[in-house]
C-alpha cells in the first residue's frame, strides 16, 4: 500500500486524560534542552546553556564560503551576499532574551502533544550583525511591499506539509529601529554555534523564539501577508482546531527562581537550612519594560516586593531581582511573579489554548527546609 507524507506527519492533538509522555515527545526533549535554572546566574548564557529548539535537522555548513544570504522580491535592488561580505557592513550588538513559544506547555491539562517544555525554554545572549533595515535600504524596498519573509535551510515535514522552515514579519517591524532586528553572525562574541544557526540567523529583540529563523538563506519582500504553515497554521493561540486564531508575537512577562539549596535527584526539591536564604532569579518581558517582581514563599497565599536591577541599557534581556528569606523547617512552595510598564502580569491560573503558546503561568518551586532537631 502507498503511504503518503500524512501518514508519516500526524496532526496536531491533546494528551488523553492521564497520558504521559510518548517517545515522540521523549525524542523531541532528547534533542532539545532546556536551559538549567542554575544557570540564570549568567548575565550572559554561555552558548551550549541556552536553551534550543530546532524544528528539523540542523543543516551541515562545514564552511560557510559557499552560503550566500540574498535580499529579493518586492526590491529595486535585489542583494546576494556572503557572511564575509556582511561582516564589512557596520556592526550591532544586542543583549537579547530568547523564550520559546512553547515554553511551559507541559504544564497545561490537557497537555498539546509537542516538545514537553517546563519553563526552561530561555536564554540570553548577546547577538552581533547587521541590522536588517540597513540591508532593506539598500536593496530599496518597493511601495507595495507589505511583509517580509524569511527562509531558513532547514527542511522537513510538519502536519503533512513538506516545507523549509519560514516566517514573516510585517514591514514596520522588519525596517523598525524598536527593536532593531538583526541578521547576526555572533553569539557572545563568538561565530554562531551550528545549534545557533551558524553562519546566519534571524534575531528579533522582544519576540518569541519562533520569529528568530536560524540557518537564514533568504529574506523575501513581498506584496500580499504571507500565509506559510508557521505562520497561519502553526504558532497561532486558538481554542479549538477550526479557528484561525491570534498570532503568536511578543513575550509575555515571567519571573523565574533560580532554585535556592540544593536538589533532590529525581523530584528536583530544594532542601535548605533554617536561617536567611537569598531567593533570586531573572525577569523579563517583551511587551514593556519590566517594573516590577514579587515573591511568594507559600504557594501563593501572600506576595512580597523583590529588589529589581535596572537593566543597565539592555532593553531587551531579563533583569535580574531577589529577596532575602528566613524558613522555618518544613514544606514550603515559591514562586515569582513579574509585571511589566504596560500592565501585563504573569497569571496565577494559566489560560489555556490548543498550541500551548504564551505560557507565563507563575513556576512553583517545592522546598524542603530541613530541621537540625531531627537530624
Amino acid at each position: 500500500m502507498t503511504r503518503r507524507l500524512a501518514d508519516v506527519s500526524t496532526s496536531a492533538r491533546l494528551a488523553a486524560p492521564g497520558e504521559g509522555l510518548g517517545q515522540d515527545e521523549l525524542a523531541l526533549a532528547a534533542r532539545n534542552h532546556g536551559l538549567p535554572l542554575e544557570a540564570m546566574r549568567y548575565d550572559i548564557t554561555p552558548p551550549g546553556l541556552h536553551y534550543v529548539l530546532t524544528h528539523y535537522d540542523i543543516p551541515h555548513v562545514p564552511d560557510d564560503a559557499a552560503w550566500r544570504l540574498t535580499v529579493n522580491g518586492r526590491v529595486r535592488h535585489p542583494l546576494s551576499l556572503s557572511p564575509a561580505q556582511l561582516r564589512t557592513r557596520p556592526a550591532v550588538t544586542t543583549r537579547v532574551t530568547l523564550e520559546c513559544a512553547g515554553n511551559g506547555r507541559a504544564l497545561l491539562t490537557p497537555r498539546p502533544v509537542s516538545q514537553p517544555w517546563l519553563v526552561e525554554a530561555v536564554g540570553t545572549a548577546e547577538w552581533t550583525g547587521v541590522p536588517l533595515r540597513l540591508l532593506l535600504d539598500e536593496a530599496g524596498v518597493a511601495s507595495d511591499a507589505v511583509d517580509v519573509v524569511f527562509t531558513g535551510a532547514d527542511h522537513g515535514v510538519e502536519r503533512g506539509v513538506e516545507q523549509d522552515y519560514q516566517r514573516s514579519l510585517p514591514l514596520d517591524i522588519a525596517t523598525g529601529d524598536e527593536p532593531e532586528v538583526l541578521v547576526a553572525y555572533a553569539m557572545n562574541g563568538q561565530p554562531l554555534p551550528p545549534q545557533h544557526g551558524s553562519p546566519l540567523r534571524l534575531v528579533v529583540p522582544g519576540w518569541y523564539g519562533m520569529a528568530h529563523v536560524k540557518w537564514l538563506r533568504d529574506v523575501t519582500v513581498v506584496d500580499t501577508p504571507f500565509t506559510g504553515f508557521q505562520q497561519s497554521v502553526a504558532y497561532r493561540i486558538r481554542q479549538g482546531p477550526e479557528e484561525a486564531g491570534e498570532p503568536v508575537t511578543r513575550i509575555a512577562p515571567r519571573a523565574l527562581l533560580i532554585p535556592p539549596g540544593f536538589p533532590d535527584f529525581m523530584s528536583r526539591t530544594r532542601v535548605v537550612a533554617p536561617g536567611p536564604v537569598r531567593l533570586e532569579g531573572r525577569a523579563w518581558s517583551g511587551r514593556a519594560p519590566v517594573t516590577s517582581v514579587e515573591v511568594s514563599t507559600d504557594g501563593g497565599v501572600t506576595w512580597h516586593r523583590a529588589e529589581l536591577e535596572p537593566d543597565h541599557g539592555h532593553r531587551w534581556a531579563w533583569r535580574r531581582w531577589s529577596r532575602m528569606w528566613s524558613p522555618v523547617p518544613g514544606t514550603h512552595v515559591l514562586s515569582a511573579r513579574a509585571y511589566d510598564e504596560a500592565g501585563n502580569a504573569q497569571p496565577l491560573e494559566q489560560p489555556w489554548n490548543r498550541g500551548g503558546f504564551a505560557n507565563n503561568l507563575v513556576q512553583r518551586v517545592p522546598v524542603f527546609c530541613t530541621d537540625p532537631a531531627s537530624r
